[in-house]
């Protein structure tokens, strides 16, 4: 029994010198000053200014007690300094403009990336769910076959067509002569682009850098009609124009009723404002006197016609412009 008790009581002061020894260590670090090691919570902070006017590049840092802890943006590495040489004034002063230049540049590349963005949309506007009108320099008419949409470029004809077939400019207005009577004439009686759909819509690029072009996508409406052709003699007949000998002029052509409107400010969308019958039509321009320019853009409507040749389409539909930051890599602790 004696045995038995002593090692009982010979237990409770070893529990009580082991409560003491786990004790000790944290009333000492409490005594001391020290505090848990707090991380900076923004990770604003890649600079710590010391006192004496030098600095620390860093990626990281964490302040316990009078230390404070980094990762040396330069030597990648931790290390430490006293809490008492760093001029945390100067450090988040610092951290602050940096973050203000930060959000600055981000902000001016995601406005420059909008304003891209809308001169592409501008340049190069979605005409039908994944097509796009390509560079602003011809005549395109939007045309549906089997359910799918598809450009198809109109060329530009006419009598004694100049190089520069593809440009917009009233280059080529007739001037008849006293007394005479001039025709402008398709060779064919068919368009090389046939409209499978009688409600087609044709794109007019329109220069707005370009002095000559005369007008704008805005007034493109006081200058641009359809016209259907007369078939005669294996041709088609698209205007008919005669001057008297008093010099009175006179131009004669079955004009459609036609709807301009502003897509912008490169092109204009000409459609016709009722189904257009089978047949065959061209798009003409006039000058500010109402003088027909002889160059035109013939097509044909014919729901019943072939598949035109190979179609231009656009490239797939862009996304919103995004800011791409790589994310930040964690040092080993």
């Amino acid at each position: 029994m004696e045995k038995a008790n002593s090692t009982r009581f010979f237990r409770i002061p070893c529990v009580i010198l082991t409560l003491l020894l786990c004790g000790i260590p944290s009333l000492f670090y409490a005594s001391s000053g020290q505090t848990k090691a707090v991380e900076d919570p923004s990770g604003d902070i890649r600079r710590l200014i010391l006192k004496d006017g030098s600095y620390e590049l860093i990626s990281r840092y964490e302040v316990a007690g009078d230390r404070v802890r980094y990762f040396s943006s330069e030597r990648h590495a931790w290390e430490e300094l006293p809490n008492s040489m760093i001029d945390w004034p100067a450090t988040q002063a610092y951290a602050a403009q940096a973050s203000h230049s930060e959000s600055a540049r981000k902000s001016d590349a995601l406005e420059k990336a909008a304003a891209d963005r809308r001169e592409d949309d501008s340049r190069y506007p979605l005409v039908a769910p994944g097509v796009r009108l390509p560079a602003p320099e011809w005549v395109y008419l939007l045309d549906e076959y089997e359910n799918q949409p598809a450009l198809n470029r109109l060329a530009q004809n006419g009598a004694d067509i100049n190089k520069n077939t593809g440009s917009n400019i009233l280059r080529g207005v007739i001037n008849p002569i006293a007394g005479s009577k001039q025709t402008v004439e398709l060779k064919g009686l068919n368009s090389r682009i046939q409209s499978h759909v009688r409600m087609p819509s044709v794109y007019f690029a329109v220069d707005p850098g370009d002095p000559q072009m005369g007008y704008t996508s805005e007034t493109a409406k006081n200058h641009l009609r359809i016209v259907r052709c007369e078939n005669k003699k294996g041709n088609r007949i698209v205007a008919t124009i005669s001057i008297a000998i008093y010099g009175k002029v006179k131009q004669k052509a079955n004009y459609v009723e036609t709807k301009v409107e502003p897509v912008s400010e490169y092109w204009a969308k000409v459609t016709p404002a009722a189904p257009l019958q089978t047949g065959e039509y061209a798009l003409v321009e006039l000058d500010e006197k109402g003088s027909l320019n002889q160059y035109v853009w013939d097509f044909g409507v014919n729901p019943a016609a072939p598949p035109n040749p190979p179609a231009l389409l656009s490239e797939p539909v862009k996304g919103e412009p995004v800011l791409i930051e790589k994310p930040r890599k964690k040092p080993n602790s």
